[in-house]
């Protein structure tokens, strides 16, 4: 037995560092050396490579001979050190970690991503839930009052609590989990656990029914979701926030890389852009590991993390690439390290150390165009982000194929792009403008404004805002905007303007015509994202793209194939389920979500009639034109629902016919078009706020 805290120690484990160069003997040797130092992640993730279909069980049989000589050395002896203790546990600890790992990148999609036969990966999970079983019996005859398995297990539960602080499908996932485990078989339980929810994931049957592909908003939880088949994630100054709250530990991986930067100690203001940056890229490492398989297995059409460049330099060409440069470039220093552990004893033909990173641009100033062609020139992927219209995501994916078309003549292969379509945030900038509306006109009827305002404010939660010295203009755009009022159809809102008398002669009018309203409004960001997708990737548009990438940049039809095939819109900003479920497609699409909207699509999915093949595909349904007619009303929408003359003059040239309208959003309106004035505002707040902490944490690495 042992006399220190087993769950304590596991708890405060970290890995060794990793050492170049990389000295092992086999794939055996490496995966059980990699994961002993404390990188099981990266030893089980070492053999998620296409070299070794039809080696898998003999590798394994390998690897679990050599663990288990190892956890066999590692029992207790009595009156041993703390630190041997300690030691013992680790090794133990790692062994599980590391058997865990493979068996879940087994159970998940990895394995079919590989390409690993269905005979080798249940020979595979056998052994190691064999193996599992018998060290579990092994530790209880040691008479342990906590067995490291149990506490590996705790750990790992743990660990996806933490996403969106139990509010997000992986947590919830996580609690299905823990009801099948089975005391004293801890580990095999929960692999048999994890693989029914894994499988029962709505997700997962998207995935390997290939009726699209997904990425996450959020920072943490990445490897689970990996699991479930997703390809991306996305950060912006907001996540990288959300990322240090959920994990405290980041700013220990922050101090430690702060105390060897000793210009920043006097006086660290001064550096307060390159701290911010230091800081969003530790936080950013861990998803480059997470999905660096994924994009060493596609060659690059997957596996992408998306970081967000500088929001306070957007609008400026030069700052923005030079700061892409700089993050790309310690990025690819990071990664040649990881990939020489990641691909040790495979071949080397292609070039390792390559990142696969995409940048976020805003796509709400003209100079996006620009920055998106020059990036991808170099093989340097973009999501443009902070886009809303047709017009906007029209201009930069065709910005996107000039850049990818330069890459390619060059002799560099493109990585992938994605336009993303933030339609949850167009959707509540509508919703604002039109609620903000409907209250003014209703308080021309009514004699005690301020009073009629505070008792709806109360209603709807906005009261001690409303409190601060303000306008009474800005009291009633606080009241109409979207964090307080949800729906158009929320009682408090229904009730006031329905006393005003404004809009229906009674309550039921009132609120009839405030429901269709609403659910029209609902539907502006997938409108906006089905014409984009129908411009490029339709059937009967894509071949003409095909034909205009050859024709415009003299490339084969092969290079012209690869633009495509490595461009997908990206619905985002997600507000319901809907925003998933109409937005589906076999290719050219990526959905991402926060943890919290995941957990809603799959709690949809689990309604009774739910029919999933109801939604293959879904992105190319046609659009209601008596919902478009009575959006294209509101002036905002049609801005971001039409295009403009000189975007359908290209369209004409590339031989795609269709009334387009010519009343949508020019390049200079960009910076000016509400959403975006929104978005930015939220992410410069979110990127001061957060920079304030970076260089609070630097200052207590200095005062020691």
């Amino acid at each position: 037995m042992y006399n220190v805290d087993v769950s304590s120690v596991i708890l405060k484990s970290r890995p060794e560092d990793l050492e170049l160069p990389v000295s092992s003997l086999d794939h055996c040797e490496h995966v059980v050396r990699t994961a002993l130092k404390g990188h099981p992640q990266l030893a089980a993730d070492h053999l998620l490579n296409t070299e070794m279909r039809g080696k898998l069980v003999t590798v394994l049989e390998g690897i679990i001979r050599q663990l288990n000589l190892e956890f066999i050395k590692s029992r207790p002896i009595e009156g041993e050190s703390e630190e041997s203790q300690i030691r013992k546990i680790q090794t133990r600890q790692r062994s599980y970690e590391v058997l865990i790992e493979i068996a879940l990148n087994l159970i998940g999609i990895e394995g079919l991503r590989v390409g690993f036969s269905k005979d080798e990966m249940e020979a595979s999970l056998r052994r190691i839930m064999y193996t599992l079983e018998k060290w579990e019996s092994l530790e209880k005859n040691e008479g342990a009052k906590t067995t490291v398995a149990k506490a590996v297990i705790d750990k790992m539960l743990l660990d996806m609590d933490r996403v969106m602080q139990g509010k997000g499908m992986i947590a919830k996932m996580g609690e299905e989990i823990r009801q099948g485990l089975v005391e004293g078989r801890w580990a095999s339980s929960f692999l048999k656990a994890a693989d029914k929810v894994i499988k029962g994931n709505v997700y997962y049957q998207m995935v390997t029914k290939g009726m699209c592909k997904f990425g996450n908003d959020y920072a943490i939880g990445l490897r689970w979701l990996r699991h479930l088949g997703y390809v991306q994630v996305s950060t912006n100054p907001v996540l990288a926030a959300i990322a240090y709250n959920d994990n405290p530990e980041l700013w220990m991986e922050f101090k430690k890389v702060a105390a060897n930067r000793k210009e920043w100690a006097d006086n660290p203001e001064k550096y307060g852009d390159e701290i911010t940056m230091q800081a969003t890229m530790v936080a950013l490492w861990p998803n480059l590991e997470v999905f660096r398989p994924i994009a060493l297995l596609s060659d690059f059409y997957d596996g992408m993390v998306s970081y967000q460049l500088n929001p306070n330099v957007a609008a400026s060409y030069e700052a923005s690439v030079k700061d892409a440069l700089q993050i790309y470039s310690k990025a690819e220093e990071f990664l040649k390290k990881f990939d020489a552990y990641l691909t040790w004893g495979y071949s080397n033909i292609k070039e390792r150390g390559r990142p696969n990173i995409v940048f976020k641009v805003a796509g709400g100033y003209p100079a996006a165009i620009d920055i998106t062609t020059t990036l991808n020139s170099m093989g340097i992927g973009t999501n443009n982000t902070v886009t809303y219209t047709v017009v906007q995501e029209t201009m930069l994916i065709m910005a996107a194929m000039k850049g990818m078309a330069e890459a390619l003549k060059k002799g560099i292969k493109p990585t992938q792009v994605y336009e993303t379509n933030m339609g949850g945030r167009l959707e509540s900038h509508l919703r604002d403008v039109e609620a903000e509306k409907l209250l003014k006109q209703a308080l021309t009827k009514v004699k005690d404004k301020e009073g009629f305002l505070q008792k709806l404010a109360e209603s709807l939660g906005a009261s001690e805002e409303l409190s601060k010295n303000i306008s009474f203009e800005e009291k009633v755009r606080i009241v109409s905007g979207y964090k307080y009022l949800k729906k158009l159809t929320e009682p408090a809102f229904v009730e006031a303007i329905a006393s005003a008398g404004t809009v229906g002669k009674n309550k039921e009018e009132t609120l009839s015509f405030l429901k269709r309203l609403e659910e029209d409004i609902e539907m502006a960001g997938t409108l906006v994202a089905q014409r984009v997708y129908h411009i490029f990737f339709s059937p009967e548009n894509r071949s003409k793209w095909l034909l205009y990438l050859q024709r415009e940049y003299e490339l084969t039809r092969e290079e012209a194939e690869e633009i495509m095939n490595k461009i997908d819109v990206l619905p985002a900003s997600k507000r319901k389920p809907a925003d998933t479920l109409l937005t589906l497609a076999d290719r050219n699409m990526t959905n991402t979500e926060f943890p919290n909207h995941q957990w809603n699509v799959l709690k949809t999915s689990r309604e009774e009639g739910f029919n999933l093949e109801d939604y293959r595909n879904s992105i190319m349904r046609k659009a209601d034109p008596e919902v478009v007619q009575r959006l294209l009303r509101l002036e905002d929408f049609r801005r971001a629902y039409e295009l403009t003359p000189e975007v359908v003059k290209v369209l004409r040239e590339v031989g795609i016919e269709g009334d387009f309208g010519e009343g949508g959003l020019k390049v200079e309106e960009w910076p000016k078009f509400g959403s975006v004035i929104k978005t930015m505002n939220q992410f410069r707040n979110a990127y001061e706020e957060f920079k304030v902490k970076a260089i609070e944490a630097v200052k207590e690495v200095f005062k020691k």
